[in-house]
């Protein structure tokens, strides 16, 4: 199961909050809000700090956001291995993210 809470940094950037399991549907139910976000004009941030585990699902639709320009932040160090192996850059922390994010939404 994967829960997922929304943190608005300001009108431009949202910061979606992950817990637990990237799993089945879950990585296109997650691809699936980061999009409707885009669409609205929202810069998106995944805090993946409290995911557990990501699945094969989960592992593609977190490329193809991360290449559409999400930016990943938070993870831990099993997750970050596993983004790796994708060759998914992850950020460090929330806040570098957030402030990344809202240059980028500037522009």
């Amino acid at each position: 199961m994967l829960r997922i809470k929304r943190d608005d940094v300001d009108d431009r950037v949202a910061v979606l909050l992950l817990q637990g399991r990237i799993t089945g549907a879950w990585g296109f139910f997650l691809e699936s809000e980061c999009r409707d976000l885009e669409r609205s004009g929202f810069r998106v941030v995944l805090d993946l700090s409290d995911v557990v585990f990501i699945g094969r699902s989960g592992l593609e639709a977190l490329v193809r956001l991360e290449r559409a320009g999400v930016l990943i932040v938070g993870c831990s160090p099993l997750v970050d291995a596993m983004l790796e192996q994708e060759r998914i850059a992850a950020r460090g922390s929330v806040e570098a993210a957030q402030d990344d994010a809202a240059k980028g939404a500037q522009r």
